[in-house]
């Protein structure tokens, strides 16, 4: 199956009531950073049984490359084991899942970071 798009699912809890602040404020410069990056087709996030998930598409895996290591979202990465716990997950794909598959696939093939 050839490949059309590379698709990224986080999914994130907070590990203390008063990081809360701060995962949002990275959180949301992270999203709007994706949503402008070369390469992206979509970046949405969504809160399910308690999990912060983002779900984000792709041209290519060189692309999502790019967008993790630069910017607010390196700035996040290098915050994140003190204030957050969590898994991803990456992979080549036809097409996006959708929002209902997205939980699913993060709770089964999720790496933890």
């Amino acid at each position: 199956m050839p490949q059309d798009v590379y698709v990224s699912i986080t999914g994130l809890q907070v590990r203390r009531v008063w990081h809360i602040p701060a995962f949002w404020s990275h959180a949301m410069k992270s999203m709007v950073q994706a949503r402008h990056a070369p390469g992206n087709i979509s970046a949405d996030a969504r809160t399910i049984n308690g999990i912060h998930h983002t779900l984000s598409v792709w041209t290519d895996i060189d692309a999502v490359r790019a967008y993790l290591t630069v910017g607010p979202h390196l700035e996040a990465m290098r915050l994140f084991p003190k204030i957050a716990t969590g898994k991803v997950v990456g992979y080549p794909a036809k097409q996006a899942p959708d929002w209902s598959e997205v939980h699913a696939i993060w709770r089964d093939h999720g790496r933890i970071v």
